[in-house]
């Protein structure tokens, strides 16, 4: 009786381990030919999360044109950067909005309700910039974008604050003399690079200046490659920015590489290409609108630990997803976003004092470890 009870309990032991290694497996897709490294890895449990993620909220229905109406710069006394669009466009838009970025609270997010002209919080301030960011995107970016492009919804997702942002971390204390410099490896708890011992902060490295990231060689003998500064520290850098790329993505590294030959152009996937692209429109994007117009109206809490504002990464967008919403265009709900727009107009409003928003504060030491 004894025995029967143990092999019926090693049984039930072992469907249970098998049940839960199904419901956590792995999945390899051929993408190629067999033999020439051309396939990707997923979980399918991950899926319904994933779908969950991306969703995309319902767009009111696009409004008939009414030439009967006032232009906008009749209707309203401070738009300047929508200012291409027709009242019903604008005012559905606003709403649109509204529900991107802050749902609870809605258009008093970024508006006086008392007077809708006024540019006294910096949120307001704060969208006009990101409008024309999202506008730069869709119309100069779709190296990497394709037809795809985004809308506020595709970065914050509900949030006033959207996660995947990132700020410049500190350096750790430097080691004893002749011990040589850590690179700020070896540091626990650090998300943006899946918790391993590499340097902890390669986008600051490689999201905003152009450096190089390569490391492989391309002849034979190290002392006459082209990029003379590669080696182990520069590839454990290098390394680091490609898990958290990986994890950004929620993708292996074969997603983008051939694993037979990871510096080989010509052996590698199109999304590599694509991927080259997007990591210099994040540098374009954290240049020329993130490290200069947003961070000189963001109020001082909403700064990092030096002073910096929040600058964007793969993981703003993607979320932990090959695509961001899975691949779904909003375009078709939204073309004002798609339009190029002109440059941001001067109304000559003169505005009340600058107010205090209430917004979500990350604490300092999230800022540092990436855990926000």
């Amino acid at each position: 009786m004894k025995r029967m009870i143990f092999i019926f309990s090693v049984a039930m032991v072992a469907v249970f381990m098998i049940f839960f290694a199904y419901q956590n497996h792995t999945i390899s897709i051929h993408t190629g030919y067999r033999g020439s490294g051309q396939f990707i890895l997923y979980q399918p449990s991950k899926l319904p999360d994933s779908i969950a993620l991306n969703s995309i909220p319902e767009a009111d229905p696009i409004d008939d044109p009414d030439p009967t109406l006032p232009t906008i710069r009749q209707k309203y006394k401070n738009v300047q950067v929508l200012d291409d669009l027709t009242v019903l466009e604008f005012s559905r838009l606003m709403g649109a909005l509204a529900t991107w970025v802050a749902p609870e609270v809605g258009c008093e997010y970024c508006h006086n309700p008392k007077n809708l002209a006024s540019d006294e919080k910096y949120t307001k301030r704060v969208a006009r910039i990101m409008l024309k960011m999202t506008r730069k995107i869709n119309n100069e970016w779709t190296a990497h974008v394709g037809g795809v492009g985004v809308t506020c919804w595709t970065c914050h997702r509900g949030n006033s604050v959207p996660t995947g942002d990132w700020y410049t971390t500190a350096k750790l204390d430097a080691v004893p003399p002749g011990l040589g410099d850590k690179q700020n490896q070896s540091t626990p708890g650090i998300a943006n690079i899946a918790n391993t011992a590499l340097p902890f902060d390669p986008l600051s490295r490689y999201l905003i200046e152009d450096n190089e990231i390569r490391v492989q060689g391309t002849v034979p003998l190290a002392g006459s490659n082209a990029i003379p500064q590669n080696g182990v520290r520069k590839a454990e850098v290098t390394y680091a920015l490609m898990i958290y790329i990986s994890k950004a993505l929620g993708v292996n590294c074969n997603y983008c590489h051939n694993t037979r030959a990871f510096g080989s152009w010509p052996d590698s996937k199109p999304e590599r290409a694509t991927a080259w692209y997007g990591i210099r429109m994040v540098r374009d994007l954290n240049k020329s609108f993130l490290l200069s117009s947003v961070a000189a109206e963001l109020p001082s809490y909403r700064l990092g630990e030096f002073g910096d504002g929040p600058k964007v990464g793969c993981g703003t967008c993607h979320k932990g997803t090959f695509k961001p919403l899975l691949g779904k265009s909003m375009k078709a709900d939204y073309p004002e976003l798609w339009r190029a727009g002109g440059p941001q107009i001067d109304t000559g409003y003169i505005s009340p004092p600058h107010v205090e928003v209430n917004n979500p504060i990350v604490p300092r030491e999230s800022l540092v470890s990436g855990r926000y």
